[in-house]
């Protein structure tokens, strides 16, 4: 039996070196050796992702690559489901999550959904490119604990603090929290634009995320 720690490597080498059929076998291998699902997920596929995206802020990966090693990533994660508990679907919050617009880049966004969902919340994905408007409108229309917004262009990001304005306008700012990510995003800019908090990572999210809910 390998170990978990081989394992784990194994999981984030398939997402890194974009192997989406190989990934499947090796969570089963995975799961076959007793281990935590939900740390495969993290410390494996996401662990490789993670690798993928700096080879990708350093000019050697490229989207088409990013893509491939995404699919992998979602391909594990599917597998791994499979074999978490069942909560009897208690959710700990609402969230609606969406890349705003003028920017379609959804890779970080769709992990953050993944997380989201993997630590006991609701989620609404609204897409990519999403209009403002529609962020503004989609807390109007629902109970919504927490609205996510991610850009990873420094020309689409102001459009976060549009929206942090629209809802005041109408109102509704008191009735949601704010996060905010994404590469070009920093704590200072979120503070700046009036949202609740800033965070890095997909971990950092879902952790984040809970402490407002609970808050």
């Amino acid at each position: 039996m390998e170990t978990k720690e081989a394992l784990l490597k194994k999981l984030s080498d398939c997402v890194f070196d974009m192997e989406d059929e190989e990934v499947v076998d090796v969570v089963k291998e995975y799961i076959a050796c007793g281990y935590d699902p939900e740390e495969g997920m993290l410390r494996g596929l996401v662990d490789g992702m993670k690798r993928a995206s700096g080879l990708y802020e350093e000019g050697e990966y490229f989207v088409p690559e990013l893509i491939v090693c995404s699919d992998a990533m979602y391909a594990g994660i599917e597998e791994f489901q499979k074999y978490l508990p069942d909560s009897e679907h208690t959710s700990i919050g609402k969230v609606a999550i969406g890349v705003v617009e003028g920017d379609t880049h959804d890779i970080g966004k769709n992990l953050v959904k993944i997380m989201m969902e993997t630590g006991g919340f609701d989620v609404c994905d609204l897409g990519r490119d999403v209009p403002l408007d529609k962020f503004v409108d989609y807390v109007k229309e629902n109970d919504v604990d927490i609205l996510c917004m991610s850009s990873l262009m420094t020309t689409t990001m102001p459009g976060m603090g549009i929206v942090i304005d629209k809802l005041k306008e109408a109102g509704l700012r008191g009735k949601v929290k704010i996060m905010v990510g994404g590469a070009p995003v920093s704590p200072a800019f979120a503070k700046k634009i009036g949202a609740d908090g800033y965070t890095g990572s997909a971990i950092e999210a879902v952790e984040y995320a809970k402490s407002l809910v609970d808050a």
